[in-house]
């Protein structure tokens, strides 16, 4: 392996390595636009440009590859003057945008500046304007190429990670231009990824344009609820301006990095679900027509488990749910009770691909499958319920209404005593339930997913729970304290250690191990 010196510090790094990616490994950062660690190196930009010892002329750290014995040095005053040059020739165009561009506040173009540029402009002529300012390729993103600096990490993205060719570099020299082939628009389900790697603001999402800016954003990480690959995502939220956010905290979804899960990408589908995080919440409990407070909630439950046979209970449990959730279910329906407890519903599958996609769209199945173990899905269940064959149906967060249809429904809601629905979010099988509990959302949540790959992952919560809305293992938990069975957990990693001391897949996990990067299941 080549050993290389980088403005003095020695390093060995393997045969191919890249003098950029050397640098990093020291903690060296060498400013970057078209470099992508997950695309192709175009080396086009040339502002990672360094001096290498005994060559004539400054090299790209990009591209470079490391040599025995090579000294280099990424802020020598030949570096730092090149550096100066490359921002003044990508700015010389570039229209005065920032106090009206989503990007100010995580734009590279800002930040190099900032660092490296802060010259008196040179410029005499007027800047070259492109025939379209802002305008529409798609369904999801805005170009403006006038903000463009022809990085082309676009055209990289469409052209080898969806292999779908929308973008293409047109004209020559400072007219040219990037642009979706005529009669093309961007609209594949990862088109959302190139506003994420566009380092300045030529590249806008439609969902968070002039909606909200960068700095008053709050990140908490996440994984993505949309289906059972469990892409890692940032959620980006925003309390401090209430009067600007139509009552929502959620401003947008970014993707988080995970090698092992969904590198640096996330599908269009799990990026715009989060309207629901604010949106038609269940705020309190309710008793048929009348809210009631969680006490009386929970004694009515308690009141019919105490009195009812355990093959006469039916809990339907949901893959939507994390492992903390599932395993409080278990303990107290399960074990406590003897109650017949199942989580498959009768979905349809949604649609898949060979990148991210999966047609299982619950992030827990797997969880479920291991803490509850395989059964038979809800037809068992609700077959029992409408004929009568049970006293209470607690269903976690699945619409019977649309699963089973309205008629069904009904006729269960006459047959049972209680009909508990319990879940974050209104659906027309809320208005056949007698008691409806508020759950919270995955982003007010503390707990683990398990995703397809059997890798449990952590979420955290951004906010505290809407309304009256309380944790789904929470409220299981106060109903076995009313039932004299009480569990002794403080909060969701309690749970989740007894998980790992009860549960064979789950043995030797922590929060702490599970990390940022999850752990994958023991078989």
């Amino acid at each position: 392996m080549p050993n290389l010196t980088i403005d003095g510090q020695k390093i060995e790094v393997p045969a191919g390595t890249t003098i950029l990616q050397a640098a990093e490994k020291l903690g060296i950062e060498i400013p970057r636009y078209c470099y992508h660690p997950a695309l192709p190196v175009a080396g086009n930009c040339r502002i990672c440009m360094v001096e290498v010892e005994k060559q004539p002329k400054l090299q790209i750290a990009c591209y470079t590859p490391v040599a025995a014995g090579m000294v280099v040095k990424t802020n020598s005053p030949k570096v730092l003057e090149a550096r100066k040059t490359v921002l003044e020739f990508l700015l010389v165009n570039h229209p005065l945008d920032c106090p009206v561009c989503d990007q100010a506040g995580e734009c590279k173009l800002q930040d190099y500046y900032m660092e490296h540029g802060q010259y008196d402009s040179r410029l005499a002529s007027v800047k070259v304007k492109k025939e379209k300012k802002a305008f529409s390729i798609g369904p999801t993103v805005m170009l403006d190429q006038e903000r463009c600096i022809l990085c082309t990490r676009c055209v990289r993205f469409t052209d080898h990670i969806t292999q779908t060719c929308e973008f293409g570099v047109f004209e020559r020299g400072d007219h040219s231009q990037v642009d979706v082939y005529p009669g093309k628009e961007l609209d594949n389900k990862y088109s959302g990824n190139v506003v994420d790697i566009c380092p300045v603001g030529a590249l806008t999402d439609k969902d968070f344009r002039f909606k909200c800016r960068v700095w008053y954003l709050d990140h908490t990480r996440s994984v993505c609820p949309g289906c059972s690959m469990g892409c890692n995502i940032d959620i980006d939220w925003d309390k401090s301006r209430p009067h600007t956010q139509k009552k929502e905290r959620v401003m947008r979804l970014k993707p988080r990095h995970n090698p092992n899960v969904n590198n640096y990408w996330i599908c269009d589908s799990g990026r715009y679900n989060y309207h629901f995080i604010d949106e038609n919440r269940i705020l309190s409990p309710q008793y048929l027509d009348k809210l009631v407070p969680w006490s009386e909630a929970v004694e009515r439950i308690a009141e019919i488990l105490q009195s009812t046979k355990p093959e006469r209970i039916g809990v339907l449990a949901s893959a939507q749910l994390t492992n903390e959730d599932l395993f409080v279910i278990r303990k107290l329906f399960k074990e406590t009770l003897k109650a017949h407890v199942d989580f498959k519903a009768p979905e349809r599958p949604g649609d898949s691909d060979d990148f991210l996609i999966k047609a299982d769209k619950n992030p827990n199945t797997a969880g479920a499958l291991a803490i509850l173990g395989a059964q038979a899905d809800a037809q068992t269940i609700v077959q029992k319920a409408r004929q009568g064959e049970l006293d209470l149906l607690y269903v976690f967060g699945h619409d019977l209404v649309k699963l089973f249809g309205e008629e069904t429904v009904a006729q269960i809601a006459r047959k049972v005593k209680l009909f508990v629905f319990q879940g974050s979010n209104i659906n027309d099988t809320c208005g056949y339930a007698h008691l409806n509990l508020p759950g919270s959302v995955y982003a007010e949540k503390d707990g683990t997913f398990t995703n397809c790959q059997q890798r449990v992952q952590r979420i955290r919560p951004a906010f505290f729970p809407l309304g009256d809305s309380k944790g789904d293992w929470e409220i299981v938990s106060l109903l076995a304290g009313q039932l004299g069975s009480p569990l002794s957990y403080k909060d969701s990693q309690d749970v989740f250690n007894d998980i790992a001391k009860t549960v064979a897949g789950f043995a030797g996990m922590s929060y702490e191990k599970i990390s940022d990067q999850g752990m994958v299941l023991k078989k």
